[in-house]
C-alpha cells in the first residue's frame, strides 16, 4: 500500500480501488491497512468524488521498520525480547538469548536502514525504468 502511494506520489489523492487493481489485492483488505496508516498519521484521507489517500510525508521520511512495526507489531523473533531488551526470568542462564538478541538487532538495523523511497527506487530498477 505504502509503496504504491509512494510510486504514485503526485499530489493527487489515490483511490483504494486503483491501488487494489494495481496490486492485485482486495479493497476490503486495503481498507483495514489504510485505517491503521491513517490513524497513525502516515497517510492523509481526502474525501469526495476525487478523493483518496496521500502520503503525509515524503517517501524518504518513512522507514520499512516504521511501517512494519505499525502494521505488524513487534519484529522480535521470540517473545522473550521486548523493545530490544531481553525480558526473561532465565536470561542469566540462557545462552540462546544472546543469539535471539543478535538476530533482533540485525533485523532492526536492516528495516530501519531502508526507506520507502529506497523501495520505490529499487522497484524502478526492477521495472527497467531507472539504472543505478
Amino acid at each position: 500500500m505504502m509503496i504504491d502511494l509512494a510510486e504514485n506520489h503526485t499530489g493527487v489523492p489515490i483511490s483504494l480501488k486503483d491501488v487494489a487493481k494495481r496490486q492485485g489485492m482486495s479493497e476490503k483488505y486495503l481498507e483495514q491497512i489504510i485505517s491503521i496508516l491513517n490513524k497513525a498519521g502516515y497517510v492523509k484521507s481526502v474525501r469526495g468524488a476525487q478523493g483518496g489517500y496521500l502520503l503525509k510525508r515524503k517517501p524518504e521520511e518513512y522507514t520499512v521498520g516504521m511501517i512494519l512495526r505499525l502494521t505488524e507489531g513487534s519484529l522480535a523473533p521470540v517473545a522473550c525480547i521486548e523493545d530490544d531488551e531481553i525480558v526473561c526470568d532465565k536470561q542469566d542462564a540462557c545462552v540462546t538469548s544472546i543469539v535471539w538478541k543478535k538476530i533482533n538487532d540485525a533485523v532492526n538495523e536492516v528495516v530501519d536502514g531502508i526507506t520507502l523511497q529506497d523501495l520505490v527506487d529499487w522497484q524502478e530498477v526492477k521495472n527497467g525504468q531507472y539504472i543505478i
